[in-house]
């Protein structure tokens, strides 16, 4: 079990680090937009992005 959450804390950085390599300009322009969001839009955008996740574990889980 460590091992997996290993592996996937380890893809989650490689994952993040992608768009900040490939376009430093245009991750400077989203977070300027995303700091001028106000808290319920951001709170609601991470809830999105959990249920996302929590779904998508599901199916592949299911699958395998």
């Amino acid at each position: 079990m460590w091992h997996d959450l290993l592996v996937a804390t380890a893809l989650l950085l490689v994952v993040e680090g992608i768009l900040p390599f490939i376009n430093p300009i245009g991750l400077r322009k989203v977070l300027i937009i995303l700091s001028q969001m106000d808290d319920n839009a951001l709170r609601f955008g991470g809830l999105t992005s959990m249920i996302l996740g929590v779904i998508l574990l599901y199916f592949i889980n299911v699958s395998a």
